[in-house]
């Protein structure tokens, strides 16, 4: 997979458990309500449990894991828990890391293809135009496309010199349909049909030929190019990773801190006092949810 499909993937991944998470902080946010709404002697002491903000504020329930979410780190902070810093300080580096290798990959794109255009393509007069990555590693590969049609007349006729791309994408045509591909085929069967519709949406047309032949230096620095470009947008791909991973640890720590502050609010009708050890408290959460 390009590095470009990974980006896309893992965005999709993240907004998959972004979605998660807003689910499950408006499910706490309706406990804690819940559990504000019971008699004020079942009740605990918001403050003692970090939920309360000077001045009588009182935070809701989803704001934390949501805020830690969106920018990590945050919702630790809201409540007073150091460690947000840290995770703030991860979001950085790995931003600063990830916005620096994309770059890169986009200096060095711009480098390749520009060689491409003006070194392998000028011979054949092309139109500037733009295509996929997989189009650019097959230049890498082979010195030549070969030409599409090997005969002015009205049948295609594909060429036959297999150290050309074309050339090679029609051998294996003739492997994959034809019983024998060392044997000249029935051009009038249906095998040599499908071989030639398969080399037809596979092969490389007149308007994006290309030649290394005399530019052996020219096709030296197009791999490196090529090379250095795919390594740096796979860096960045994996800073990206990193990026989500840390925003969803941040959330999950911040949604279970506020969990368990919530179970415990939901379970002080069973306690004889309105006041009770946050020790104690803390292990019969953890017992029931985890």
């Amino acid at each position: 997979m390009s590095a470009y499909g990974q980006f896309s993937e893992m965005l999709k991944t993240a907004v998959c458990a972004g979605w998660l998470f807003v689910s499950l902080a408006c499910s706490t946010s309706a406990q804690v309500s819940q559990g504000l709404s019971q008699p004020a002697e079942e009740q605990l002491d918001l403050k003692d449990w970090g939920l309360q903000q000077p001045g009588g504020r009182v935070l809701p329930a989803w704001m934390t894991p949501i805020s830690s979410l969106l920018v990590p780190g945050s919702g630790q902070l809201l409540k007073g828990h150091e460690r947000g810093a840290l995770y703030l300080a991860a979001e950085a580096f790995f931003m600063v890391r990830f916005w620096t290798e994309a770059a890169r990959g986009r200096q060095e794109r711009e480098q390749y293809r520009e060689l491409a255009f003006t070194v392998a393509r000028a011979p054949f007069r092309p139109a500037r135009r733009d295509t996929v990555f997989e189009y650019f590693e097959a230049m890498d590969s082979y010195v030549e496309s070969g030409p599409f049609d090997t005969t002015p007349g009205l049948e295609l006729v594909p060429p036959s010199d297999e150290s050309t791309f074309n050339g090679y994408i029609w051998r294996l045509a003739r492997e994959t349909f034809l019983t024998d591909p060392d044997i000249p085929p029935d051009t009038t069967s249906e095998a040599y049909q499908r071989a030639l519709d398969f080399y037809e949406s596979r092969a490389i047309g007149a308007n994006f030929q290309w030649s290394w032949r005399d530019a052996g230096l020219e096709r030296d620095l197009y791999g490196r190019s090529i090379g250095r470009s795919d390594d740096a947008f796979r860096v960045a791909t994996q800073y990206l990773g990193l990026i989500l991973m840390n925003h969803l640890v941040s959330a999950i720590d911040a949604l279970a801190t506020e969990r368990l502050g919530t179970q415990v609010s939901l379970n002080t009708s069973l306690m004889p006092a309105s006041r009770y050890n946050r020790e104690i408290v803390a292990q019969v959460v953890m017992r029931l949810e985890f």
